[in-house]
């Protein structure tokens, strides 16, 4: 072939001088999550790697059930002995409170109308009355929160009990004296006391009662999110089991068998035992706490009637109220609507008592009560036709009458029985409820990591077969 002629035109462009290669791009780092996760995609593509990750699977659940139920089994244990130690004595001890500060100013009224005759037991009873409210006071002060409405309360108590003392201590020295101030200074205290710090002492026995409903929510309700775990951990082995006798053709794996057995001991226990707490806990609030709150407010109602039946022949007609048109003395209209919360609240006592043993001093009580509102009746005759001292004596007493105090402390005195059989009954309830779940807490976290074991132990003897 003849060579072509050389072309006319720009000449060829020269080649480009050497440099340095251009820098490769680097791949974008992965996270330790996204490896992690491309790592357990590669070994789910293995028998081997599957067996792991059901066995770590499996631990997982077993162990998470146990400390589930570890957890949730001492939070209701706290609080089903918070009721039987903490809570319901303080509400006990808040209706001491109420009682002895309206037993004490029945005892310091009954006093004053006995003048310069007043008993050494009359005076020994508001003595100690007194006592006993500032000892429930200190009590209820060390088991409160200082931030709480039951401190406040305590605080205004404290404050007001010396006062009310040096009110009553004025009307004591006044009417030994003869002076009608006496009178006066007894009718500001009963007024303090009635106004002032009965409403507060009832306050803190609310609070007190609510606090103990509190502990009862809180013991009571059914541990669910533990029951669901111990389910899912149960099913999951199972599926486990399945899947091993299908590929292998073995009926048993004796370590997913242990911690199957493991887990189902401790779902029974959970569920068995939480039952028989529920039950024993209910059957304290409902024959335990229900007859001791009624009783208590039976009780406070016979105070408070016995305290205006005293304070009626103290004023003399002095206050007086309207009811239906018609002007009464204020004190006798406190004292009949004390006696019909006291007849409600014994009606009610009867029906909630559940044995002869409570039934027997409500009884007692009802029937004293009747005698107290018959005699009542023959005092406020008396008064009203002018014979003060005949009515003195329907009262207090004499030698020739019998008084309606001796009925008011038959009353008082029945209704103690009661509520010493209630809180006995209370006691053994929540006692029984408390101890029910005994040892659950422990039993449950040793049994799920023994659990686990097994299952690891049963996925490694699979895995052996691979090796």
């Amino acid at each position: 072939m003849p060579g072509v002629p050389p072309q006319q035109g720009s000449p060829a462009p020269a080649p480009a001088a050497p440099g340095p290669a251009p820098a490769a791009v680097a791949p974008p780092r992965r996270t330790a999550f996204a490896e992690g996760v491309d790592q357990l995609r590669a070994a789910a593509t293995t028998e081997p790697g599957r067996l792991r990750i059901i066995g770590a699977v499996l631990a997982l659940l077993v162990v998470a059930f146990g400390a589930v139920t570890a957890w949730q089994a001492t939070d209701r244990a706290a609080a089903a002995d918070d009721v039987l130690n903490n809570s319901q004595p303080l509400s006990s001890a808040a209706a001491d409170i109420y009682r002895s500060l309206a037993d004490a100013n029945t005892a310091a009224s009954s006093g004053f109308l006995a003048g310069g005759q007043e008993t050494k037991a009359s005076r020994e009873r508001y003595e100690r009355d007194i006592r006993t409210a500032a000892e429930k006071l200190v009590l209820a002060a060390n088991n409160s929160d200082p931030d709480s409405r039951s401190a406040e309360t305590i605080t205004k108590l404290n404050r007001l009990l010396p006062e009310y003392k040096g009110l009553i201590e004025r009307a004591r020295a006044n009417n030994r004296q003869g002076y009608p101030l006496g009178g006066a200074y007894l009718r500001y205290a009963n007024d303090t006391m009635q106004t002032e710090m009965l409403p507060a002492a009832e306050e803190l026995y609310k609070t007190e009662n609510e606090r103990l409903r509190d502990d009862y929510a809180h013991a009571t309700p059914y541990p669910w999110v533990a029951i669901a775990l111990g389910v899912l951990a149960l099913a999951a082995l199972a599926w486990a089991q399945h899947r091993t006798y299908v590929h292998t053709n073995r009926v048993l794996n004796h370590g997913l068998v242990a911690a199957t057995a493991t887990t189902t001991v401790v779902l029974l226990w959970l569920v068995v035992g939480h039952s028989v707490a529920r039950a024993g806990l209910n059957d304290s609030y409902d024959h335990g706490v229900r007859s001791l709150n009624v009783l208590h407010d039976a009780r406070i109602a016979s105070l408070k009637a016995r305290g205006n039946e005293n304070l009626t022949l103290v004023s003399r007609g002095a206050e007086t109220v309207e009811v239906g048109g018609e002007f009464r003395d204020k004190f006798d209209v406190a004292y009949q609507a004390s006696m019909k919360d006291l007849a409600a609240g014994l009606a009610a006592a009867e029906d909630l008592a559940d044995d002869e043993a409570g039934e027997r001093p409500v009884q007692a009580a009802a029937g004293s009560m009747d005698v107290w509102k018959e005699r009542h009746q023959q005092a406020r005759d008396a008064d009203d036709a002018g014979d003060y001292q005949a009515a003195l004596s329907k009262i207090i007493g004499s030698k020739d009458d019998e008084p309606t105090g001796e009925c008011f402390d038959n009353v008082d005195h029945s209704l103690e029985t009661a509520l010493e059989h209630e809180k006995l009954e209370f006691e053994q309830a929540a006692g029984d409820g408390r101890d029910a779940m005994t040892g659950l807490p422990t039993g449950a976290a040793v049994l799920a990591v023994l659990g686990a074991t097994g299952a690891v132990l049963g996925i490694g003897r699979r895995l052996s077969e691979y090796r």
